[in-house]
């Protein structure tokens, strides 16, 4: 936007267009960005890029509406940021499962602080997977983080030390039954050796094993971000969650999750997503026995606060605009 063009001036579909490229800083699974926005004269509508699937890894397709998700509430703030509400239509057509949302009755208004600090935070948002430091997330903080995820329609639940410690031997589980499923292994070996646009590249990815609690991803060989001494004794683990286990849940998930991981970068707190836990069927049923059964479990967030001591790691590639946001209708209309 230039300076001499005020928000409250600017057509609703470069708002739309502009808003659904901030949302391609939204976080995804092994940073596959499986999301396709299409700008129409007056509505946002969201949907999934089948080519950017896990099949492996994700055949139910939760972690891929997840992180669209994530990806419509980056939407969702941006517009609000420029002084645009909207109306969610979620799941609006059952006969266009790839469908996902629409953003409709848009209606222009005063430009919110609040929102436009959140834009900010989803430019230097970044996913650190080296230990933390040896303070503790201050519980006000936390606090702060669980309320942001439940205005979102998901809910964060803190684990104690002792869920902690039973999540550990769970995702170590987990994470033995992936290292044996050659498909797995072969879809990671696929997202962690792209060198453009999307996947995890080598700096990103750490040289070696961190010392953790909970032990995370392994991603089949070394990076190059380096990990130093550390551990992470004084990070706090989360487990969002909600009441269905349905695809619209899910997204309302990947929503929850951004607008906690938003409301972290605020505060200066780390995020970390675990979903290894997640994605083998038996360890996902244990997750719901923390949960005594009243919920079912979308994902695992590490909660710290960064070691001073290290510089922040590069942020993961993203997809040109071009290649996640479909503007010819407007195109089209204007002819």
């Amino acid at each position: 936007m230039s300076p001499q063009t005020p928000a409250t001036q600017r057509p609703l579909t470069i708002a739309l267009a502009e808003a659904a490229a901030m949302a391609g800083h939204a976080p995804s699974v092994h940073n596959t960005q499986p999301w396709r926005w299409r700008v129409l004269p007056d509505a946002l509508e969201l949907r999934t890029a089948s080519q950017r699937r896990l099949a492996a890894t994700d055949p139910e397709g939760r972690l891929l509406a997840l992180s669209c998700g994530a990806a419509l509430h980056h939407a969702r703030v941006a517009l609000r940021a420029e002084g645009w509400t909207s109306v969610v239509q979620r799941s609006p057509d059952p006969a266009d499962p790839e469908l996902l949302a629409r953003l409709t009755d848009l209606r222009r208004g005063a430009a919110d602080p609040p929102a436009m600090r959140l834009v900010q935070c989803m430019q230097v948002r970044h996913t650190d997977r080296r230990p933390v430091s040896a303070d503790p997330v201050p519980a006000d903080q936390l606090t702060e983080i669980v309320q942001a995820a439940s205005g979102e329609g998901a809910r964060l639940q803190l684990l104690d030390r002792d869920q902690v410690l039973e999540l550990a031997a769970t995702a170590s589980h987990a994470g033995t039954v992936e290292a044996d499923d050659p498909q797995l292994r072969e879809e990671l070996a696929y997202w962690t050796s792209r060198t453009s646009g999307a996947g995890l590249p080598p700096e990103v990815l750490p040289d070696q094993a961190p010392q953790t609690t909970v032990p995370g991803r392994d991603f089949g060989r070394p990076g190059t971000l380096p990990v130093g001494p550390g551990h992470d004794r004084a990070a706090a683990y989360a487990l969002l969650f909600g009441d269905e286990d349905e695809p619209e849940s899910w997204l309302r998930a990947g929503e929850a999750l951004s607008a906690a991981w938003l409301a972290a970068t605020r505060l200066g707190v780390s995020v970390v997503p675990l979903s290894g836990v997640v994605e083998v069927p038996g360890t996902r049923q244990i997750l719901r026995q923390l949960l005594a059964g009243l919920g079912y479990p979308y994902l695992v967030l590490r909660l710290g606060l960064a070691d001073p001591a290290h510089a922040g790691p590069p942020h993961t590639p993203r997809l040109a605009v071009e290649q996640t946001v479909d503007t010819s209708a407007v195109r089209d209309a204007q002819r």
